[in-house]
Parts: C-alpha cells; structure tokens; sequence
C-alpha cells in the first residue's frame, strides 16, 4: 500500500540532498556573521592581537583586562544581526527541532557547535575565540556567547543531561573534568549527515539494528491499519501478540503503512553488548532523525524477566518516548517491564490464501531479480501450494524464495518443488541440532512396504500437516483449553516394522527434515532437569519446519504410578509436564513406541493419528527382501526369495540387516548373491535377536550355509 505520505516522502528524500545543503548553508552565513563580529571585538579589546603565541600564555595585562570584564551575569548584545533566518516548513532542520522537542535557542547552539564538521574555517576561528588553539570546537561558554546570553542565565541549562539537545543525542558535551563553561560541544556525525541530507543509518547500530529496505512492501489489511494506527497514538508502543502469525513483518508493514521507516532490532546482538543501554539512546536519535520506528523481538529472546534484561527493555521505552515502538513475541506484557503499557493486538495465523500470497509475491520478486520469471502458469500455483505445511515469518519466506529462485537459475531451468523444499530447510536454525540429530529425508513412498491400513493412517497425518491452518485456524476447530496446532501422533509396533523409516518417508513428503530426539540430552538424573531439557526442545522445535521423532518415547512418556516414595512423586511430575506441554506444541511430534500399553492412558487422548506396525506377512516380507537387496547387487540364479519369504518370519529392520550382511558375503566371495549367503546372514541375525534355529525353516540350505560354523 502507498500512501499519500509515503510519497511525499519518496519525493522529499529525492530532493533532499540540494534543499538541506541550501537550507543549512544559509543558517550557517548567519552564524558566521556571529564569529566575525566576536573576533572583531576580541582584537579591538587586544593590545597584541598580532601575538603569534597568542593563547599559549597569560601576560599580567591579560589577567587585568580578564578581572574587568564583564560579569557572567551581564547580558551580552548578540553578535550579528539577531536571530537566524527561519527554516522554510518541511525542512530538514525544522523537523528536527519539532521531532525533539527544540526550542530556537536550541536551534541557534546546536548550529554553533555543528559549525566545525561543515567549514573548516570554523576550527581555527573557534580556537582564536577560546584563547587556545588546540581547543578548534565550541566550549559552552563561547556557545552562549555567540548566542548573546550570559554565562550565568538559564542558556547553560540547555546543555543539561536531561535537555533536548543532551538527552536526544544531538550533541554532545565532552571533557566532563572541566567547570561547565570550558567543556567542549561535539555533534555527532550522524547528525551532521542528517542535516546534510544523508539518510544512511547510524555506523555505530551496525550489526545491532537494520533499516528495513525499500523492496519490502507494506500489505494492506485491517490488521495492518490497526497496528499502523496504534502505533500513531499516545507513546507509540505496540504488543504484537504472536497467535501463529508473522509479528515482525506485521510491524513493518504497519511502519511502512504509516510512512514511517522501520529500524528492526536483532536481539541478539543486543544483549551481547557490553553497555547496549548506549545503543539504545542511538536508536531512539536515529529513529527520530529518520521519522521512523523500531521493532523489537520476539521477546522470548531478550528473557525480560531477568532483572537486568527487565530494565534493558525499560530504557528502551524511556528512550524511545514518542518513537513509534513495536514489540512482539509470544509472552504476555508484563506492567513492571516499562512504565508505559502498550496496546496489546493479538496475531493470529495466516489462512491459507494469505499464506500463498505472500510466496507467490516473494517468489516473483525474486525470480524478477534472477531472471526467472514466475507467475505464469498453473504449475506456479502449484508451487505455491506445495508451501502449505510450512510456517515461516515473511523475512523467511523472502529468504527462501531468494535461495529456491537462485538455485533453479544457476542450472538454467524453472522453478522446481525440490528447490523451495531446499531453500526453506536451509532458514531452519542450529539450535535444535545441539539437542537432536537432524535426519535429511532420502526416501519416499516407494520404499515403504506397509498394510493398506498403515499407509492411510501415515497419509491422514501428511493430511493434516497440509491444512491444518485452514482447519484450526481459518475454521477454529480447536477452540479454547489452550490447545496449540500442533500434530502429535503415535507409531507402534515392534522393533524393526519400519516406525522410524515412516516418520522419514512423512518428512519427505512435507519437504521437511526429521529430528530424531536423543534421550541421551533429555532424561537427567538430577530433579526438574529432565523438564528443563524438553522445554528447550519444544522450544527450539516451534521456530524449525521439521518432525520431531521421540524414538522409543515409553522411556519419557511412560504410564504415572501411585505415589510411594519421592522418586515417584517427581516422575508423575514429569509425565504431567508432559501433557501439558504436549498439549500447547505447535509443531509435528512422532512418538513411537514397540508396546502401546506402556504409554499413559492421557497421552492417548491428546493423539491426532495413532498408527499401528504389525508384524510382515509372507507377501510383504518378499516385497521386504526384494527392495533391500535392490536392484545393482549381481544375483545368483539359484536365488530363491520366495522361500526366505516364507520361512523367515522377519520384520523389515532385521531384513534389512541380513541384507547388508548377505551383501558383504557375496563380496568376499566374489560371486554373484546366493542363497548361502543369504542364510547365513539369517542365522546370524537370528543369534542377535536369541531365536532358536530350526531345520524346518532352513530346510536343506542349513548346512550348506557356512560349513564349520557350528550350528
């Protein structure tokens, strides 16, 4: 959306340059006039104003014309021709002085001390003035001189820490060990810039704040304008409430929206600063001098309920006092966080049609910049569609669409799935990996030999990843109790019915990645440590597009006890946790499990798709053996896998397994895959699993399988 202000502005910011420079130079002929004029007086008052070692040493006649002088409560006639030239409304300097609350007087000083970083001239007149050539800037009293007050009046408050030139950071007072009047003023250069029309923001917010950039376009909407309008009222600060939504991009539109420029804070950054209160009064300077905003969160991360980060949180808003401020995240304000509250406006998810509008945008914004046109054709919509099941904030999917777009153009060829797929793996972060292993899905479908009944269960749950935002969301089909969107479903059966590999095949299908949670990170022996450690999993799971896998989940997730002792009592605390938390997961979780029984009756209920892994039959197990030995492997002509089929009473693990050993026989032996090889790696499996081995399932091949080896 483009608004009549955020035109203007486009075109202030064209002519900006010229006018501010034309602006500020006549403000400063006028300041110049001031200087001739002191320096006049001052040789006219000097018997040696010739001296070339003037200002490096007093002579007793120097002292004397010093003692009767005037007072510092004297008014002095102001030097040139009374106040300066008004600035032309719109002007740079004007809004200035309106943004931070200057009065003229200030206006006059800080043109005074800006006057060195503009003219060089102004150093070595500054430093005649101050009888010291070394000192080339300012003092307070050579300020309030040339601004014909006197050192005594109400002129030095100005230069206070609490006054707007001070406290606004538009200039600043060094050399705090000297009396007031020989302290020396410095404006910043970023406040030079800005009056000489520059709008690059502050260096020193490098690496801690980024300015939003023109291709980001404010969307339209009545939350937009809400937000916009909230944070266009009173103090300015705004509580986005993430409900599954994009906060962040949410407040940027609504800056945008109100033609404003946003300054978005990585909280990161900011915390790892030694002193970040400094940055903070920076921020709230450049957002005043850029007619901005700052944007702020997700909240979660600056943990504003530790003291020091409470306070941090506090200056911000103090600081930021009549900037527009957006914070966001998925705490609740706190009142004891900032003296000011905010308007809270809760986020909820993008429905589906939204959500596809944003990638159809992105992706051809980053096609156009690549040349790879998009928008074009129905397998465009498609591609757009494959997107549903993910969740990504609207800087995510920019970033994603600029990946799947470069991709598909450095092998010259259109948008694929395969590259979108890739691009949105690539914005998940590293931090789940410090407590889970990350699994890159590699097989398909294909490779599942599984009942017609388990296979329909596996596609209900990629059903529900897909549209789950239309169903919960757009529909609310969840209401109330504090149920999040997440997915929880269960596999079980025994070990080696393929559990694990069907969570991989589901991943694959939504394009995501599989995390498999290693108990080995989660289970402490220490009290509240086992909870501590499955909140930073389910934390770091709500901000991946992946499935989190909790293999063997009956060690965790096992049936509560009647209390006897405290070790029971803290384990039922545990398995509570559990279903709390379980309950408000906004992610996918597999749990899996060989015996159904060992699971609480509670997790049961909160189960969306509950799969059962019988045991192979003689159909599916040859199916088993065919596709695991494959199809590169030489086989022999006596190979008969309808008769291992059939007498070897498998699951897919442990053929897989005698797969893998039969391979590695056939190897050594160098001839083509045999029967021999192959009951030989059965018998060896069936040693691992404590099987007894019986002539009936072996029939003649038992021993001629590996002669010597003592079966």
């Amino acid at each position: 959306m483009t608004t009549a202000r955020g035109t203007r502005n486009d075109r202030e910011a064209a002519a900006a340059p010229a006018a501010a420079v034309a602006d500020l130079w006549e403000q400063l002929v006028h300041v110049e006039r001031r200087v001739r004029d002191a320096v006049a007086v001052r040789r006219g008052a000097d018997p040696q104003p010739d001296d070339p070692f003037r200002g490096q040493y007093l002579t007793p006649e120097a002292a004397a014309r010093i003692v009767e002088s005037r007072d510092a409560f004297t008014p002095v006639p102001a030097y040139g021709s009374g106040p300066g030239p008004q600035s032309p409304p719109g002007s740079r300097l004007r809004r200035l002085a309106e943004d931070f609350g200057l009065l003229p007087i200030d206006v006059e000083l800080l043109l005074v001390a800006t006057a060195p970083d503009i003219d060089s001239r102004f150093e070595r007149l500054y430093g005649y003035l101050n009888d010291d050539l070394t000192r080339r800037r300012p003092t307070i009293g050579l300020a309030l001189e040339l601004c014909g007050l006197p050192a005594a009046s109400g002129g030095r408050f100005r230069f206070a820490p609490s006054a707007p030139l001070v406290a606004g950071g538009l200039v600043e007072v060094t050399e705090p060990e000297r009396p007031l009047l020989s302290r020396v003023l410095r404006v910043p250069d970023r406040v030079t810039a800005h009056l000489l029309g520059d709008d690059v923001v502050d260096g020193r917010l490098r690496g801690t704040v980024r300015a939003a950039g023109p291709g980001v376009a404010a969307e339209d909407g009545p939350l937009v304008r809400r937000v916009a309008a909230a944070l266009g009222t009173g103090s300015g600060l705004v509580h986005l409430l993430d409900r599954g939504g994009d906060p962040g991009g949410l407040a940027v539109g609504a800056l945008l929206a109100a033609g404003r420029r946003p300054l978005v804070v990585d909280i990161a950054a900011l915390t790892a600063l030694s002193e970040p209160e400094e940055i903070l009064r920076i921020l709230a300077a450049e957002a005043r001098l850029s007619g901005g905003g700052v944007v702020l969160g997700p909240l979660e991360a600056l943990a504003p309920e530790r003291p020091e980060r409470g306070r941090l949180l506090g200056s911000l808003c103090a600081e930021a006092g009549g900037v527009p401020l957006a914070v966001y995240g998925k705490k609740h304000w706190d009142p004891l966080w900032a003296g000011e509250s905010p308007v809270v406006v809760p986020v909820p998810s993008p429905g589906p049609q939204e959500s596809a509008r944003r990638w159809h945008r992105a992706l051809t914004e980053a096609g156009a910049a690549v040349g790879l046109p998009f928008g074009g054709g129905p397998d465009d919509e498609e591609l757009v569609g494959a997107t549903a099941s993910y969740g990504l904030d609207s800087m995510q999917v920019r970033r994603a669409s600029v990946v799947a777009s470069r991709l598909a153009a450095a092998e010259n060829r259109p948008l694929e799935t395969r590259d979108l797929r890739a691009a949105v793996r690539a914005q998940n972060g590293a931090g789940l990996e410090r407590l889970a292993r990350r699994i890159e899905p590699t097989v398909g479908w294909d490779d599942l030999v599984l009942p017609p009944t388990t296979r329909r269960e596996l596609s209900e749950l990629a059903l529900r990843a897909r549209h789950r935002d239309r169903v919960l969301g757009e529909w609310r089909m969840r209401p109330g109790g504090g149920r999040g969107r997440g997915i929880i479903a269960l596999f079980a059966g025994e070990s080696g019915t393929g559990k694990t590999m069907s969570a991989e095949v589901l991943a694959s299908e939504l394009g995501m990645e599989l995390y498999v949670i290693d108990l080995s990170t989660v289970v402490d022996k220490y009290i509240g440590e086992t909870e501590k450690n499955l909140e930073r999993i389910f934390v770091e799971a709500s901000d991946v597009n992946g499935i989190l896998l909790f293999d063997e989940a009956d060690a965790i997730f096992g049936k509560r006890s009647q209390v006897k002792d405290a070790h029971d009592r803290h384990a039922n605390v545990e398995s509570a946790y559990l279903l709390q938390r379980m309950e408000s997961f906004d992610g996918i979780a597999v749990l899996t499990t060989n015996l159904r029984g060992n699971l609480d009756e509670a997790f049961t209920r909160r189960l969306d798709v509950i799969a059962e892994f019988p045991v192979p039959d003689a159909a599916q197990r040859l199916a088993l053996w065919d596709r695991c030995l494959g199809t590169a492997i030489p086989r022999g002509t006596g190979l008969d896998l309808e008769f291992c089929a059939e007498r070897f009473q498998l699951a897919g693990g442990s053929i897989r397994a005698c797969a893998v050993t039969a391979a590695y026989l056939a190897a050594e032996s160098g001839q083509p895959l045999g029967m021999e090889q192959i009951v030989a790696a059965v018998l060896q499996e069936y040693r691992k699993l404590g099987r007894l081995v019986r002539d009936s399932e072996f029939g003649p091949w038992l021993d001629r399988a590996r002669p010597g080896d003592g079966v």
